[in-house]
C-alpha cells in the first residue's frame, strides 16, 4: 500500500474574502474627493455630524497634527455615536470626561496610513491604530443593507472620502478600545469554566492576565476550549481535566501533561484569523511544538491532518466568535477537545505529483499530462508548489504514461516536469512538504533522469527551511553501479522495485527538523540549464532508520527487498 501524506489545505485569505464579500449584497462604496485640505477641514464643513467628535479633537489636542501634512486614516463618529459614548462613560458633556479616556479614544481612530474599503477584510486591519490595537472589519446588515462593520461595533455610512491628509470613513459609533486581559474577558463566561480553571491551577492564569505598555508588548494569543467541546470528549468538570492529563499530580510542574496541554493553547503573537491562516503552522508556548492549520472552504481547522496515511480529526476555530481584542492581546473560541501529539521521527516517502490541483483533475490525474502556467510573479497555481516567473518559460508538467519510458517505472506512473536554469527556464522551485516529525533526517530526492541534449545539465543546490544542504543535485546524473552499500556510501541508492539505473535517488544531506510541522523545500540552480528534470519522491528518513529499504513499484507497492 502506497505511503503518502497527502497536503492538506491552506487557502490564501484574500481568495476567501473574495468569496466571501461577493457572496454577500453589500452597499457599494466609491471614492468621494474633496476640496479640503485635511482631516479637520472636511469635519469642519459638516457640524451637524461631526462637530462632536471635532470638539473632542480639539480638547485632545489632536486637531493641531491632523491639520498638518500627513497620510491618516480616520474612523469618523457622528454626533449620535459620540453622544451614545459620553452617555455610556458618565459625562454629560465632552468637557465633563475624562481627558486621558478621550485621548485614547481618538488614538484608537485614528491609523497612520491611508486603508481604503478595498484593504478591508473579514479580519483585522492591515496596520494598528495609533492606540496601538487592531481593528477588525467584517460585513453586518442594517437596515436591510449590508455594509462593513468596523470592530463589531459601528457601520460605515460613508467611506474611502479622500482629503488631504487621508481617507475618512465615517461611522455610525464609537469604537471602544479593549480595556480588559484575555484573562478577565474568559473568566466571567460561563461556557469557559473549566479552561479557566485549567489556567489559573498551571500557573498561565497570570500570563493571560497581564498587561503590558509601550509599543514592544509580548502579545499572546489564546485558543479557548468550551465546556462543551471538552464534555465532547468525555471531561465534563475539571477534575476529570486533571485526572486525565495530570500524572504528576502538579499541574504547575511544566512537565506535567496538564500544564502542557495548556501551554499547547497558547500562542507567541498576536494572531487574529487572518493571521493565523497565512501560514500551515504555528508555534505555541510548549517548546518545539505546533497546531497545524487548514482551512476547508470557510471553516478554519486545527490539526487537521492526513499523517501517515491516517486522517486524525482536527477541530474548528469559530469565525463568528473569534477575533476577541484583548488588552494584551486576542483569543479565539474553538469548537473541539485537542492535545499535542508526540511523536517519534518517521520516515516520509512523499509522492509529489499527488498534489490537490492535479487530483481535482480526473480526466488528466492518473490519465494524461497536464501544463500547470504560471502568467506572472504573483500567480501560484499550485498552492504547494511555487517557482520563479520567467516569461521565456513559466510551466511545470505533470507527466503520466504506462508506456513512456520517462514514467512507466515511476511511482504511479507520474512525475513533475521542472525547467530549471537562465536565461529561458526558472531560477528555483519551492516545495512544501507533508507534516514531518521534528528529528533529525537524511533527505533523498527521486528522480528519472533524461537529458535535453548531450551536454545539458543543471547543477542545483537544496535548501530546507532556508537551510544549504550538504550536496547538490544534477537531475542528469544516473546512479553509479555497485551494491546498495556501495551505494549508500557514496550517498545514492535505487529507490525503484523494477531494476532501472535510470531511476535515481540521491542523497541531499542532512538536516535537522527542529519543530513538528509542513517545511519547505527548495531547488534553486546554480548554474547550467536543463528543461527535463524529472522529479518523482522525496524521502525523509531518521538517520538510525533503514535508507534503502523499502522501495517503490510503479502501482505504489512497497517492496522490502
Amino acid at each position: 500500500m502506497k505511503r503518502n501524506l497527502f497536503a492538506f489545505i491552506v487557502l490564501a485569505f484574500a481568495g476567501f474574502s473574495i468569496v466571501y464579500m461577493q457572496g454577500c449584497k453589500k452597499e457599494e462604496y466609491t471614492i468621494a474627493t474633496t476640496n479640503d485640505v485635511n482631516i479637520v477641514g472636511y469635519l469642519d464643513k459638516q457640524p451637524d455630524s461631526f462637530s462632536l467628535f471635532r470638539q473632542i479633537l480639539d480638547r485632545t489636542g489632536t486637531a493641531s497634527f491632523l491639520n498638518a501634512y500627513g497620510s491618516y486614516t480616520c474612523f469618523a463618529p457622528t454626533n449620535s455615536g459620540v453622544r451614545k459614548y459620553l452617555s455610556d462613560i458618565g459625562a454629560a458633556t465632552v468637557d465633563a470626561a475624562n481627558i486621558d479616556t478621550l485621548k485614547d479614544m481618538v488614538r484608537f481612530h485614528l491609523l497612520e496610513d491611508t486603508i481604503s474599503t478595498g484593504s478591508f477584510t473579514d479580519g483585522k486591519m492591515p496596520v494598528p491604530t495609533m492606540l496601538g490595537q487592531y481593528l477588525i472589519t467584517g460585513v453586518g446588515t442594517k437596515n436591510d443593507q449590508s455594509s462593513y462593520l468596523i470592530n463589531r461595533q459601528a457601520f460605515v455610512t460613508k467611506s474611502n472620502v479622500r482629503v488631504g491628509n487621508g481617507l475618512i470613513h465615517e461611522i455610525d459609533n464609537v469604537l471602544r478600545a479593549a480595556k480588559n486581559s484575555i484573562a478577565s474577558q474568559i473568566e466571567g463566561r460561563p461556557e469557559f469554566s473549566i479552561f479557566v480553571q485549567a489556567l489559573k491551577e498551571t500557573g498561565y492564569y497570570n500570563l493571560v492576565n497581564t498587561v503590558q505598555t509601550g509599543t514592544n508588548r509580548d502579545w499572546i494569543t489564546l485558543l479557548v476550549e468550551t465546556n462543551q467541546s471538552l464534555a465532547d470528549s468525555g471531561i465534563l468538570s475539571y477534575a476529570a481535566l486533571k485526572a486525565r492529563y495530570s500524572q504528576t499530580g502538579n499541574p504547575a510542574d511544566t512537565k506535567d501533561s496538564l500544564n502542557m496541554y495548556v501551554q499547547y493553547h497558547i500562542l507567541p503573537g498576536l494572531k487574529y484569523l487572518a493571521d493565523v491562516i497565512l501560514t500551515n503552522s504555528h508555534l505555541t508556548l510548549l517548546p518545539q511544538e505546533v497546531v497545524s492549520i487548514k482551512q476547508d472552504e470557510q471553516r478554519i481547522l486545527i490539526n487537521d491532518d492526513i499523517f501517515n496515511g491516517v486522517y486524525e480529526k482536527g477541530s474548528e476555530l469559530e469565525r463568528p466568535f473569534g477575533d476577541n481584542s484583548a488588552s494584551n492581546g486576542v483569543w479565539h473560541r474553538v469548537t473541539g477537545h485537542f492535545v499535542a501529539k508526540y511523536r517519534a521521527p518517521q520516515a516520509v516517502y512523499w509522492d509529489v505529483s499527488a498534489f490537490d490541483e492535479i487530483r481535482k483533475l480526473p480526466q488528466f490525474y492518473k490519465k494524461a499530462n497536464y501544463n500547470f502556467v504560471k502568467a506572472n510573479d504573483l500567480d501560484r497555481p499550485i498552492k504547494d508548489i511555487n517557482w520563479g516567473y520567467n516569461s521565456a518559460g513559466t510551466t511545470m508538467t505533470y507527466s503520466y504514461s504506462t508506456t513512456s519510458s520517462i514514467t512507466s517505472r515511476a511511482l504511479n506512473n507520474d512525475v513533475n516536469v521542472l525547467p530549471l536554469g537562465p536565461p529561458l527556464r526558472a531560477l528555483w522551485w519551492e516545495y512544501v512538504t507533508p507534516v514531518v516529525v521534528k528529528g533529525r533526517y537524511k533527505v533523498w530526492i527521486c528522480y528519472r533522469t533524461q537529458r535535453q541534449s548531450s551536454s545539458s545539465q543543471c547543477v542545483n543546490n537544496i535548501r530546507i527551511n532556508g537551510d544549504l544542504m550538504q550536496r547538490q543535485l544534477i537531475f542528469t546524473e544516473f546512479i553509479p553501479s555497485g551494491t546498495d552499500a556501495e551505494r549508500e556510501a557514496i550517498g545514492w541508492k535505487r529507490y525503484t522495485s523494477v531494476v532501472d539505473n535510470n531511476f535515481a535517488s540521491r542523497l541531499v544531506g542532512t538536516v535537522d527538523i527542529k519543530t513538528t510541522g509542513r517545511q519547505t523545500l527548495r531547488f534553486e540552480a546554480v548554474t547550467g540549464t536543463q528543461n527535463t528534470n524529472n522529479l518523482d519522491m522525496i524521502h525523509f528518513i531518521p538517520v538510525d532508520d533503514n535508507q534503502i529499504l523499502p522501495r517503490f513499484a510503479p502501482d505504489g507497492t512497497l517492496v522490502y527487498q
